[in-house]
């Protein structure tokens, strides 16, 4: 999605959004800003993840996440 969002959906059946902007902070996720990069997340597990081997915890994705449908 656009604005550094991510559209998850889970196992429960909902689909969440989650903002990944307030994380693109310090060297090791800042290249995530370059949208070509960032538009490279994959699928990893329970998680997401990016070719430079940037991810997210599961928990932060769902927790920190808003519901947009159940």
């Amino acid at each position: 999605m656009d604005n550094y969002l991510l559209e998850l959906q889970f196992n429960n059946g909902e689909t969440r959004v989650f903002e990944v902007k307030p994380h693109l902070t310090g060297d090791w996720y800042y290249k995530l800003k370059q949208p070509c990069i960032f538009n490279t997340v994959r699928i990893a597990g329970l998680s997401v993840e990016w070719p430079d081997g940037q991810d997210i915890c599961p928990d932060c994705l769902y927790y920190e996440s808003k519901l947009i449908k159940v």
